[in-house]
């Protein structure tokens, strides 16, 4: 900056008071009569000052008679405006009113503060408190207004018991700690106590509808530009979730936010965050949010936080070459707000009175209690009173919220001669002095980051943690990559971003995500797909983005790392898959580890490996090792599935192998647990029968299982009554077989770390809910012949035995053959099976006029499935081959062989099956409700209406 002398100086201010004093005089000369040459000095050094209060009092000079001549607001010493402004505003009618009015108070009010701080010497905290002062009152009057303006428009906001619920401003920042600059933004955020509706309208809103609509009110009534200017900038980003998130939020949902997913920079915002105005609802609030701002701990943690923040400032200020700011340059304001609020975070907790919204009552304190020494407060304090006066007058010349030192003569003359420097330079000497002297203290008390700078483009660091505009992302995006699609990539970005915010992944996963983020981002110049790469890679980091520890096996593993991103270029579904499971992380680094699918009959084998390595007194572990097997073959399997290794029908095969092996070690660790408690079935001893069996029924049964079935299961066992068990505690077989069939629910539905094994229906049972867990194959057999609904037998036509020694597993075989062969009256088994398909269908069907559902819709899977049960009961006692097997697809085929079928129908049935069951299995492995649009297999959904339509009338 060039240099000027001290009498330039003087001939510029004297040349801007003179401009603008005679056009006032022109304008308003009756306005001069009335004031005495004191009064009139005072005037024409108010214009050489600042720019934006000549050209206020310009063009309104009856202001100048209430802010000069009748000195009615002195804002040279700390003064309560609030009563004048609440009249001002009371008098409102309307909303364009109430603008009008906030607008004219705070040009009027900021005027005769500019002159008080520019002109008459004001001391900084008294300006401070003034402008902070002026901000709450107008904001808590438009509130006030607009409160009782939309209760008239949608009732009183009330909670469950009657009680008037208000809105609470938060002001944050400078705001909040009463150190409001002269042209600053506002940081706000909006809560109130208690969810409930509004009363005394036409028609009642749930308050949050009510708070919101509020809200929008009062930000238009402050930050919407008129013709008569705005009153503040209105930043609302501080909130909860940021821009994503709601604009108010209720006391519940912000203590839960803060509690669960609050972030190191949210706690300092939050250090200076205050009601704006009084309210009985204060202390709980503070309450509430106390304990997320201040550990009781001593917590130093803060400081790597506090270093990332000043790492993303100087690289702001780099980038946008902000030289001389001195707010956000090294050694400017913010780093003295560091400094107090870091220690204030380290300690609040355990000292409460550091716990201070105004930095220099805080500053003070931190002395006291021992957190800096007494010459370094006093360089910070120095230096805080230099570069705030400075702030608050380059904004106050022209009303522009800057922190930029002037470059043009005219402002720099005028801080200088405010600031009493003879000459620019002696100024800027000064504070450059003050600025080192801040930046030493700073390095001193919180030191610079040092972890090895790694090979990580420094560039991606910035762009991965700047909060900038879309387009400046987007330019910076391109500037480093000229190819990419960088406006797709900064969304995703943008949007992740967004999504990690919500998450609660705690300080040490911040610092991976923000370490491995800037990784991704450089791995992606060697993609040629870097936009579908970087967006599969996304959806697998949200999902363990509250696992730190997969944070940091990807990022201290970059081969590994490598890996996931070819993985998630090639496939959609693996990484949707790695999503679902990210313990398979480690394990689907390697392609021939992914593609290696066991055979059908190594299921057993390999879960028996896999548990011979748990100790078997760990159970817990046992059933994180079960959950992790399955787990790891049915990602397995899904990932062969969708690379088209296997059809459908063999990717069913596969998941019904993988659910018989569970069942079979299932089983196996129920009865050591029950033999170790209570020994085992006297009858039992000396063999290898357990004398127990598992029934699987419907898609197991079928060997039709997807991705997230559930298991139809029924247990029997074959042990008299009067048998019992061997141990110290003994109990009857039958008692023991019920404890038993409890266990083993026990070991599936339980849900652990890694999810439940697989959900466990039992509703299958004799007697339902109501009936036992495990019944004797002769009461199973008994209630099949006698108390059986027709939908049970229906049932056992896809049922087989999944678990059980030889002869339990002919017994049941006999028992199920003998039923289904039973002659049934034909008309009322249609009705029947008609009655339980349109009951299915009317409680089940998701169908809409849009889509259809794949399974109860008409023409559906579960039409096929009721076809092929019609058929077998009704035909079995004719055709006892029918009853041989418990999949539909075979069944079909016997039905054709026996020429119950054609040929084109049982074609036109196992075709549309197959395709109904495999555009099921593709919409469940993305995770897509099983829907598809109704003109989708139109022709064979049809075909079956028809085949329907024929053997069991129409449904018209």
């Amino acid at each position: 900056m060039q240099d000027i002398s001290s009498t330039s100086m003087q001939d510029i201010l004297l040349q801007q008071q003179n401009s603008h004093f005679s056009r006032f005089a022109e304008n308003a000369p009756e306005v001069l009569q009335t004031l005495t040459a004191k009064q009139i000095s005072l005037l024409k050094h108010a214009f050489a000052m600042s720019d934006f209060v000549a050209e206020g009092l310009i063009s309104k000079p009856h202001w100048v008679v209430d802010i000069i001549g009748q000195s009615s607001f002195n804002f040279s010493e700390i003064i309560n405006v609030k009563t004048y402004i609440f009249e001002q505003i009371d008098h409102c009618k309307s909303e364009d009113e109430l603008h009008q009015t906030l607008r004219k108070i705070r040009n009027k009010f900021l005027i005769a503060m500019a002159i008080a701080d520019l002109c008459q010497n004001c001391a900084l905290k008294v300006s401070l408190a003034n402008l902070s002062h002026l901000a709450d009152t107008l904001i808590e009057g438009a509130l006030s207004w607009l409160s009782k303006y939309c209760q008239s428009l949608w009732g009183q906001p009330q909670n469950a018991d009657g009680v008037e619920q208000p809105l609470l401003v938060y002001g944050m920042g400078k705001l909040g700690g009463k150190e409001l600059n002269f042209s600053s933004d506002i940081d706000l955020i909006f809560v109130y106590p208690q969810s409930g509706e509004t009363k005394g309208a036409r028609r009642s809103i749930d308050n949050q509808q009510y708070f919101t609509r509020l809200g929008q009110k009062l930000i238009a009534a402050l930050d919407q530009v008129t013709k008569d200017g705005f009153v503040y900038r209105v930043d609302m980003r501080l909130r909860p979730f940021g821009d994503s998130g709601p604009l108010v939020l209720s006391f519940a949902a912000i203590e839960n936010y803060y509690q669960d997913q609050g972030r190191d920079w949210e706690r300092y915002a939050m250090l200076k965050a205050r009601i704006i105005g009084e309210s009985p609802y204060k202390q709980q609030l503070s309450n509430l949010l106390k304990p997320f701002i201040y550990r009781r701990y001593i917590d130093f943690s803060v400081i790597e936080s506090f270093r990332k923040m000043k790492f993303m400032i100087a690289q702001e200020a780099r980038r946008r070459q902000l030289q001389h700011n001195i707010k956000l340059g090294e050694g400017g304001i913010r780093e003295i707000e560091f400094i107090a609020q870091v220690f204030q975070l380290i300690r609040g907790g355990r000292v409460p009175e550091l716990q201070q919204r105004s930095l220099l009552i805080a500053l003070n304190l931190l002395v006291e209690y021992d957190c800096i020494e007494k010459s370094s407060k006093q360089v910070l304090l120095k230096a805080y009173y230099f570069l705030r006066r400075s702030e608050n007058a380059i904004q106050a010349f022209n009303d522009q919220q800057t922190q930029q030192l002037p470059e043009d003569e005219k402002n720099q003359a005028r801080l200088c001669h405010l600031l009493g420097f003879e000459q620019w330079g002696e100024y800027l000497t000064q504070c450059q002095q003050h600025m080192q002297a801040v930046n030493h203290e700073f390095s001193m008390l919180i030191g610079e980051d040092n972890e090895k700078t790694n090979s990580v483009n420094q560039h991606w660091v910035t762009l991965w943690l700047a909060n900038w505009e879309a387009e400046e992302s987007i330019s910076w995006i391109l500037k480093l990559q000229p190819d990419w699609p960088a406006e797709q990539i900064n969304k995703q970005l943008f949007h992740f971003k967004a999504e990690v915010q919500k998450r609660s992944i705690g300080n040490r996963g911040r610092l991976v995500i923000d370490k491995l983020m800037p990784v991704i981002i450089e791995q992606l110049t060697e993609e040629p797909k870097p936009a579908i790469t970087l967006e599969r890679t996304l959806q697998v980091l949200a999902k363990v983005v509250t696992r730190t520890a997969y944070l940091e096996l990807l990022y201290e593993n970059p081969p590994a790392f490598k890996q996931l991103l070819k993985l998630c270029r090639a496939s959609a579904w693996i990484s949707e898959y790695l999503s679902k499971f990210p313990i398979l992380l480690d394990e689907l680094i390697d392609p021939k580890i992914l593609y290696s699918i066991p055979s059908l009959s190594d299921y057993k084998i390999k879960l028996t490996e896999h548990m011979m390595r748990i100790p078997e007194d760990d159970l817990e572990a046992q059933m994180e090792g079960l959950r992790q097997f399955k787990q790891s073959k049915q990602l397995k399997i899904a990932a062969a599935d969708i690379t088209g290794i296997l059809p459908v029908m063999e990717v069913s095969d596969h998941l019904t192998a993988l659910a018989e092996a569970i069942i079979n070690e299932v089983v196996n660790m129920a009865w050591q647990q029950m033999v170790h408690r209570y020994g085992q079935p006297n009858s039992t001893l000396g063999t290898n029968d357990k004398g127990f069996a598992v029934i699987g029924y419907g898609k197991l049964g079928g060997f039709e299982l997807g991705y997230g079935s559930d298991l139809d299961l029924v247990f029997v066992h074959n042990r008299d009554k009067s048998d019992e068990t061997s141990g110290v505690k003994s109990i009857s077989a039958s008692h023991f077989y019920l404890k038993m069939a409890q266990r083993i629910l026990h070991l599936f539905n339980t849900r652990t770390a890694n999810g439940t094994l697989y959900e466990a229906d039992m509703r299958l049972r004799p007697s339902g809910n109501s009936g036992l867990m495990a019944v004797h194959i002769d009461t199973f057999e008994h209630y099949q012949k006698t108390d059986a609904w027709t939908w049970e037998h229906q049932a056992l036509v896809r049922a087989r035995v999944v678990y059980g020694e030889e002869n339990l597993t002919g017994s049941f075989a006999e028992i199920r053959h003998a039923i289904l062969t039973n002659k049934r009256n034909s008309d009322s088994l249609r009705e029947d099976i008609i009655k339980m398909r349109t009951r299915m269908r009317d409680h089940l069907d998701s169908s809409s006029s849009d889509v259809i559902d794949i399974k109860q819709s008409i023409g559906g899977l579960a039409d096929i499935e009721f076809l092929a049960q019609f058929f077998v009961l009704n035909n079995s006692h004719k055709y006892p081959q029918l009853t041989t097997f418990s999949d539909n697809v075979r069944i079909f085929e016997l039905l054709q062989q026996h020429q119950l079928l054609s040929v084109e129908e049982e074609t036109q049935l196992v075709a549309s099956y197959c395709e109904l069951r495999d555009t099921g299995h593709a919409l469940v492995l993305q995770n897509l409700p099983t829907q598809m649009d109704d003109e989708q297999l139109l022709k064979e959904r049809e075909q079956v209406s028809e085949i329907w339509n024929k053997y069991l009338g129409n449904r018209e």
